[in-house]
């Protein structure tokens, strides 16, 4: 009698299903009677997807549509802190982590900022500033006066018809450079102001990556100490670039409702929400009393302008030079 040797025999898989089994997967074969194939793994239903089963598969993964959007969302913006002592206390899984949290909320913010790129006022940053935009006209002029003294003090100037001027550039390096700097200065006004909110647009979210980690050192500086008295506060450096990525998806998130919304009243009401979530928010993971939180929120706030202004020093120069 002939012996058929177990390396012969045929894998499970690439065996003919039993005689009146109609449901065999598509992609391997093997006989799936259920709605996932036992073998490999693979939804056996035959309908194509419909629209929202198409968009939610296309993103899923990154929005993560199956409810972890809308548990993290919901207390991003109306639970200060919470998320941050949520994910140091080691609750991770039901929420979306701070890193991908603040990709999300940073590309959604400039993609935001893309489509109403029309509706978007460009400030001169020069002595005699000029704001063409009717709302909120005193804060910009302020920011942008500020952002002068700063270019000034790099040798960098803007004048009211967005024309760019940059003193001692050397010979060697000031060739290409100042052609570059020319040919900007020759388009037109609205073409500069495509060309800038294109390039702040395109670039500003490698600029919000540098402005993150920078953000989590001044918070580090900020709270040294002895931990004899706050044993809960963060101490590490990651624990502070968790709060650092929290607190700046806040940011964008509102920042996106700012753009969504032209009603001034909400607009305003959104402004002071913001203060009051920054401060609230570090009170409950920092804790602290409210005149040690308004302190050290004032230090942070002026270093942290100086590292923002530099880094739109440098969105500015991408947006006219990187094309």
């Amino acid at each position: 009698m002939k012996r058929t040797l177990v390396s012969d025999r045929a894998p499970d898989s690439a065996r003919p299903a039993p005689a009146g089994s109609a449901h065999l997967c598509a992609n391997c074969g093997a006989n799936a009677p259920d709605r996932y194939c036992p073998e490999c793994g693979q939804d056996t239903r035959e309908r194509l997807p419909t629209f929202v089963q198409f968009m939610r598969e296309a993103t899923g993964r990154y929005l993560a549509f199956d409810g972890k959007l809308w548990k993290t969302l919901i207390p991003l913006l109306f639970r200060p802190g919470f998320l941050t002592r949520a994910y140091l206390a080691g609750k991770r899984k039901r929420f979306i982590g701070p890193a991908r949290l603040f990709l999300i909320s940073s590309l959604a913010l400039f993609a935001a900022l893309r489509f109403t790129a029309e509706s978007i006022s460009i400030v001169s940053l020069s002595p005699s500033v000029k704001v063409e935009s009717g709302e909120s006209a005193k804060a910009a002029k302020a920011a942008a006066k500020a952002g002068a003294k700063e270019l000034q003090d790099e040798g960098i100037l803007i004048d009211e018809d967005l024309n760019l001027s940059v003193s001692d550039l050397s010979e060697s390096a000031g060739g290409p450079l100042k052609t570059r700097i020319d040919r900007f200065n020759r388009l037109p006004r609205e073409q500069k102001v495509e060309q800038i909110i294109a390039g702040i647009t395109r670039y500003g979210p490698y600029a919000m990556f540098v402005l993150l980690p920078a953000f989590a050192v001044l918070l580090k500086v900020a709270y040294l100490g002895r931990s004899s008295r706050y044993p809960g506060r963060p101490r590490l450096y990651g624990e502070h670039l968790v709060f650092a990525a929290h607190n700046h998806s806040f940011l964008f998130a509102v920042g996106i409702l700012l753009f969504a919304v032209p009603i001034t009243v909400v607009r305003q009401i959104l402004a002071v929400w913001i203060l009051v979530y920054l401060a609230w928010s570090t009170r409950t993971v920092y804790g602290g009393s409210w005149f040690g939180v308004a302190v050290r929120g004032f230090a942070l706030a002026v270093a942290y302008f100086a590292f923002f202004v530099t880094a739109n020093v440098g969105l500015l120069a991408a947006a006219i030079l990187l094309r």
